[in-house]
């Protein structure tokens, strides 16, 4: 989906179409504390993006219009969507509330493809009034890849004769599974392009990229295995604080903590989901942001380890730096049961 939550509340509040439209924290005429959730694509133009401070992105646009984060309204739309998908392929993979992979490969070939693509796009523009791009090729890399070259509104089709020549001209962070401390690296050794990435053959991607090296080794030929997958579809839950001081008051950071644990427990059993990974955000004063995990070996429903795993992780982060603290957060990766 494009621009998602920023294109929902331009459908709801007509009256802020043509304007730049944020949606993140409020403001507070420059002074506020939290980020962008995300921005339209006008307000993109003034270098606005989502996780920017919204003080900066007040001060880059103060007359966008600056909404908060109606994260309800968006999951029903998003279910609404995930219904029209379904009605096109029995698997579709849920990578987001606004991403998702579709298994077409019960139709004859591209070209039919290519029709139910368009299908797909206008239905979702006709019951929901969003726009959508879609990205079609022979596997899920390209697929992706073809999806960010299309935004927004787009649909393009990548053939598979077409793919590692559509792959070559690209900049190697493009290649999903390569990230940006990895892009650095590549870059300290003059390679920026796929075309260069490929010099350097299937023993040096391992070496470079460990056990990943060999789907990289693949995917910059065009190639890639993994499945569109239906089993244990991973979903993802989190909730964020930013504080109206810097501080390291015991007290304050574990009340709003414990809001945050009883929040997402709440959720999880609206859900009917399992927890197995924990992640537990730290946003110091001046920006620094650490994040802990902790992975457990089979998917948890108990409460009382929840709330005492992210607690132990928060509780290192107050022990390990005398730092004031701007912003805690806790993110869950969960199953469905």
């Amino acid at each position: 989906m494009d621009c998602f939550f920023a294109q929902i509340e331009e459908r709801e509040n007509p009256q802020f179409k043509g304007r730049p439209l944020v949606v993140g924290s409020d403001p507070k005429g420059g002074s506020g504390r939290g980020v962008v959730s995300t921005a339209n694509y006008i307000a993109r133009k003034y270098g606005i993006h989502s996780a920017l401070p919204i003080s900066q992105a007040f001060r880059l646009c103060p007359e966008a219009v600056f909404l908060p984060v109606n994260f309800g309204l968006y999951e029903r739309v998003s279910e609404n969507i995930f219904g029209i998908l379904r009605k096109y392929s029995e698997r579709v993979e849920t990578v987001s509330l606004d991403e998702a992979y579709l298994d077409l490969s019960y139709l004859n070939g591209f070209k039919e493809g290519e029709k139910v693509a368009r299908e797909i796009k206008n239905e979702i523009l006709e019951k929901e009034k969003l726009t959508s791009t879609i990205g079609l090729g022979s596997n899920k890399a390209i697929a992706k890849i073809a999806v960010n070259q299309a935004k927004p509104n787009g649909l393009k089709v990548v053939l598979p004769e077409e793919a590692e020549a559509f792959l070559n001209h690209l900049e190697v962070e493009e290649i999903p599974g390569i990230g940006p401390k990895k892009v650095e690296e590549l870059e300290k050794r003059g390679i920026r392009k796929v075309s260069e990435l490929k010099e350097l053959g299937r023993e040096k991607l391992r070496e470079l990229f460990g056990k990943a090296g060999e789907t990289i080794y693949g995917r910059i030929r065009g190639k890639d295995e993994e499945e569109v997958s239906l089993k244990n579809i991973i979903k993802s839950l989190g909730r964020e604080h930013t504080f109206e001081k810097d501080t390291r008051d015991p007290e304050i950071i574990f009340k709003v903590f414990d809001g945050i644990v009883e929040y997402i427990w709440e959720e999880l059993g609206k859900k009917n989901l399992s927890f197995k990974t924990l992640t537990v955000v730290c946003r110091y004063q001046g920006f620094e942001t650490h994040t802990r995990s902790l992975t457990l070996k089979e998917k948890e429903r108990n409460f009382r380890i929840f709330k005492r795993e992210s607690k132990k992780m928060l509780l290192k982060f107050l022990i390990s730096s005398p730092k004031l603290i701007r912003l805690i957060g806790l993110r869950v990766i969960c199953l469905e049961k």
